[in-house]
């Protein structure tokens, strides 16, 4: 069964930095596409970064593109995706959820992603 587990999350002030990591396990998550969604209170779960399974092709929201960078670390039983999160603002607070996709390229939507972390949450102060 694969398991995802974050960590990193936290409360940092406005301009500071995160870095998140998803450990994922139980499964070969290597040839797979990893993502990040985060959710704030009332308000849908929205994409905010994804990376294909070689880590050569990757996508950000508008919201976060020049500020946060995804990245992975694909090892023998156990793969790694990091979100590096700097100048960050009030609005980037929420808990965000790392999640595998579907298939080896990533995809914006949550549809097509079938496993998914605990979530970590980010809170961001003015």
């Amino acid at each position: 069964q694969v398991q995802l587990v974050e960590s990193g999350g936290g409360l940092v002030q406005a301009g500071g930095s995160l870095r998140l990591s998803c450990a994922a396990s139980g499964g070969d998550s290597n040839n797979y596409a990893m993502g990040w969604f985060r959710q704030a209170p009332g308000k849908e779960r929205e994409f905010v970064a994804a990376i294909n399974w070689s880590g050569g092709s990757t996508g950000y929201a508008d919201s976060v593109k020049g500020r946060f960078t995804i990245s992975r670390a694909n090892a023998i039983a156990k793969t790694t995706a990091y979100l590096q999160m700097n100048s960050l603002k009030p609005e980037d607070t929420a808990v965000y959820y790392c999640a595998r996709g579907r298939r080896s390229t990533y995809s914006y939507s949550p549809y097509e992603y079938d496993y998914w972390g605990q979530g970590t949450q980010v809170t961001v102060s003015s």
